[in-house]
């Protein structure tokens, strides 16, 4: 640590600079690059000095970094120990931890209680915490950075025969785990996890957990409790029977009515359309007077300026570049993730994205699109809405409804789906059939009940509304 960030009393260790060059073989260096990486040990003994004089202190350290951002191995034990004290309600200071280290056989490992000691001593109050934690983070995201480009380099050299493409996806998602502070761990004991299933059960039942991404719709809302983080949500139904509409809906309630971040990517309908769309379904005003502008009155243009007003700050994010690659996809989403929080991704339509490659079938290709927006619904922890389209095989039946097997060049959708949405308006195929009324069909729940909901289609004001609560389901059948 430079000598400007210092402002305590107390002896200097030796060990506590940053980017030293030494002797490739001598302890804790990178082999790769001759130094030893990014640490400051006075710093991380400084917040553990404070911690150990005051238990605010803790509290505040805990929400600025982790056990993996301290560089001694010591160091990361005798963290470990105070949080645990701390978070079992329990005093903290050198002897009870002291006795917890030796409970947990690590008392000598740290160097005695001598060592606890002279963490206290090297700093006189515990009120520049905070700051010495940050230091301690700051090399910690250094440490990362320089872990994060040497795999990359590495995924470079030892790419031959993978495609360029899938290498640079690799690369960014390291920088994005990176850049969010996030240790990647692929395992862990089956205790904390059903600890944490249980706790999300209680809060579940106490009405303290916070439901997942509003889709607008009453019943949907119930059955699904929202769309969920890391689902997979398919949206299919055929040409013009409103899989867009239903799509928009989503993210209007998520953005315009519930203030989340939510982006629209339409490799179908230009920005301009997707806004008069949203325009007409927020201020119910006919889509076709948004394209007639001799038809706008002065009461409809004093609600569009109000609507404009409403909307100037809303977290809605529209993307209709031209062939647009999974690739671009992914990188727009990570990006938005780290600046808006992203909540909600719409993607319309699939069978439309390009992955710019040689594939054997197109088949093989979307398949490969499902896979990786489910791998990308995860990665960012946001529910990936993907329209779809269906094959011919609803209109070869009588009732003309959709089934999961109809879904076009599937491949994978259904399997990598969580939830699938299929989109019937019974009127599209016979004017006098429940005018005016559409069937969304649940075909697959992953965590759930299947079940079809019931709405209104509102063709003229472009939007999907729900029926009235005394709304007989038995005559949809």
């Amino acid at each position: 640590m430079a000598a400007e960030e210092t402002n305590w009393g107390g002896p200097r260790p030796q060990s506590g600079g940053s980017y030293v060059q030494g002797d490739a073989g001598s302890p804790g260096r990178d082999a790769v690059f001759d130094r030893v990486p990014p640490h400051d040990d006075e710093a991380e003994m400084a917040v553990l000095g404070g911690m150990l004089l005051s238990k605010d202190a803790i509290g505040e350290v805990s929400q600025m970094i982790d056990v993996t951002d301290f560089y001694q191995p010591k160091h990361q034990t005798i963290y470990e120990a105070i949080i645990d004290l701390f978070s079992n309600s329990q005093n903290v200071d050198v002897v009870i931890v002291a006795n917890q280290l030796m409970k947990d056989g690590n008392l000598d490992k740290v160097g005695g209680a001598d060592y606890l000691h002279t963490l206290v001593a090297f700093v006189p109050t515990a009120a520049n915490a905070t700051y010495y934690a940050e230091i301690v983070h700051q090399r910690a995201i250094l440490r990362n950075v320089i872990a994060a480009g040497t795999k990359i380099a590495q995924l470079g050299y030892s790419a031959e025969g993978s495609q360029a493409e899938d290498v640079v996806n690799l690369a960014q998602a390291e920088v994005y785990e990176m850049s969010t502070g996030r240790v990647k761990q692929d395992y862990e004991a089956i205790g904390p996890v059903v600890h944490d299933a249980l706790e999300q059960l209680d809060k579940l039942q106490n009405g303290d957990l916070k439901t997942g991404v509003p889709t607008g719709f009453r019943d949907i809302d119930d059955v699904t409790q929202g769309l969920q983080p890391g689902q997979m949500v398919v949206v299919a139904g055929r040409p013009a029977m409103g899989k867009s509409t239903l799509g928009i809906d989503f993210a209007r309630a998520a953005a315009l009515h519930h203030n989340m971040t939510s982006i629209v990517f339409s490799l179908e309908m230009s920005k301009v359309e997707l806004a008069q769309r949203i325009i007409s379904a927020e201020t119910n005003i006919p889509l076709a007077a948004m394209r007639r502008a001799d038809d706008i009155t002065a009461d409809q243009w004093n609600t569009l300026n109000n609507f404009w007003n409403k909307l100037q700050n809303a977290p809605l994010f529209i993307d209709d570049s031209p062939n647009m690659s999974l690739m671009e996809i992914r990188a727009k989403c990570r990006r938005l993730k780290q600046t808006n929080d992203l909540k909600l991704v719409v993607i319309d339509y699939l069978q439309l994205m390009s992955s710019g490659k040689q594939v054997e079938s197109r088949q093989q290709e979307v398949s490969e699109f499902s896979r990786a927006l489910k791998l990308l619904a995860k990665e960012l922890e946001v529910p990936v809405v993907a329209l779809s389209q269906l094959n011919r095989g609803p209109e070869m039946r009588n009732d003309k409804k959709p089934q999961l097997s109809d879904l076009r060049e599937s491949g994978s959708i259904e399997q990598d789906a969580d939830v699938v949405l299929l989109v019937h308006r019974p009127d599209f195929y016979d004017k006098e059939d429940r005018p005016g009324e559409a069937d969304i069909i649940m075909a697959k729940h992953r965590n759930g009940p299947t079940e079809t909901f019931h709405l209104v289609f509102l063709g003229a004001y472009s939007k999907f509304q729900d029926m009235p609560q005394d709304y007989n389901s038995d005559q949809g059948v």
